[in-house]
């Protein structure tokens, strides 16, 4: 389960049995951060904390500041300037150099929506969360929500016919972008600052290919949230047992069906390793077909350049931005020996491929680790 899955469940669990909580939501980052704007913490009146903001580092304070505001029942914003070289920042202990603002609320808001976000998620549909942050609005509260689906749906509202349709603007404009941000949104009178967040279901990788280095594979992929899907023509193989932490399972009659019957789109990546050179070039020839923007091939450079060949020979088109989402031989260049070794090397791949990144080490980046966000408008 990912980390946003695990924090809905645990809000919905806890308002269930009537416990105080607060959540923390990091809403804006300045400069190098450990986390980004939606990484949440869930700190509950008693038990463990839920989620993550700062890798361990802001997890207390944030967690003393969660205590006040649910005695208090009033939301605040907490900032973190991580950038000064002072003993404040040193006795934080932390490894970045820029600055976090932290909404910290009464978690009873959150958990009227958490079992919405949380059922679009498990259906795998993008959705988007506006939350107010601040307002000069009459009637508009922070802390307010409004959910924006991709097809303009809304539940619930920010407190103002205006607001709400500048918010859910905004958010079908961050939800093409796959970004969010703090926005200031114009209201019937005055206005409101309010987190525009976009909650992208969670990645979906299929693995063509049951054999027995598929497992650590599946394994790694599980271990990111992934939803992974194992696709193969032997029943036998397709089962939990072997597969523990697959999401699940698609018997094909024929390689060349898988286009057909497996789910693929543009947010999923697919890594064929059958080991069998004609059951991977059926494999190929029909996730050509696909969307899908990473498409791995195990084993050398030479065999996916002759199954290649074979299928342009046989009349299957492939063209340049074909060639460019197949990745063959798969996994990145880290000296990488046995099935667990590739696996992560091929799940690491996968994630600079999504991320729009060359991979290499951050030592030789010329520039921050993260993209810099785009000022609040």
């Amino acid at each position: 389960m990912s980390e946003i899955a695990d924090v809905l469940s645990a809000i919905e669990s806890l308002a269930r049995r009537g416990e105080r909580m607060a959540l923390a939501t990091i809403v804006a980052v300045r400069g190098s951060t450990y986390r980004r704007p939606g990484a949440r913490l869930l700190v509950p009146e008693h038990g463990d904390l839920v989620g993550n903001i700062s890798g361990g580092c802001l997890e207390g304070d944030v967690a003393d500041v969660a205590k006040v505001v649910m005695v208090k029942g009033e939301p605040r914003i907490v900032s973190f300037d991580l950038t000064a070289d002072d003993e404040a920042v040193w006795g934080w202990g932390l490894g970045c150099n820029g600055a976090i603002e932290v909404f910290v609320e009464p978690a009873d808001k959150a958990a009227e929506v958490a079992g919405a976000l949380r059922a679009a998620l498990e259906e795998e549909r993008p959705i988007s969360v506006v939350t107010v942050l601040a307002s000069t609005a009459p009637g508009v509260e922070r802390g307010n929500r409004i959910l924006v689906r991709p097809d303009g749906g809304t539940e619930g509202t920010l407190g103002d016919p205006a607001l709400d349709r500048a918010a859910t603007g905004a958010a079908l404009e961050l939800l093409a972008a796959e970004r969010s941000e703090v926005r200031t949104l114009p209201a019937t009178a005055g206005e409101a600052r309010a987190f525009v967040e976009v909650l992208e279901p969670p990645h979906r990788l299929v693995v063509c290919g049951a054999g027995h280095d598929a497992i650590p594979l599946v394994r790694s992929g599980a271990a990111l949230g992934w939803r992974v899907v194992v696709v193969d023509d032997r029943k036998e193989l397709l089962t939990q047992e072997r597969f523990p932490e697959a999401h699940g399972f698609v018997c094909v009659d024929h390689p060349g069906k898988v286009a057909e019957e497996a789910p693929l789109d543009a947010r999923t990546s697919v890594v064929v390793m059958t080991h069998n050179f004609l059951r991977d070039k059926e494999y190929l020839r029909s996730l050509l077909r696909t969307p899908v923007p990473y498409l791995g091939m195990l084993g050398p450079r030479a065999r996916t350049d002759r199954l290649l060949q074979e299928l342009a020979g046989e009349g299957v088109e492939v063209t340049e931005a074909d060639r460019a989402r197949i990745f063959g031989p798969a996994g990145l260049d880290i000296g990488s020996e046995g099935p667990e070794e590739i696996a992560h090397a091929i799940v690491a791949e996968i994630v600079a491929v999504r991320r729009r990144r060359p991979a290499g080490f951050l030592k030789d980046r010329p520039g921050p680790i993260h993209e810099r966000t785009p000022a609040a408008g």
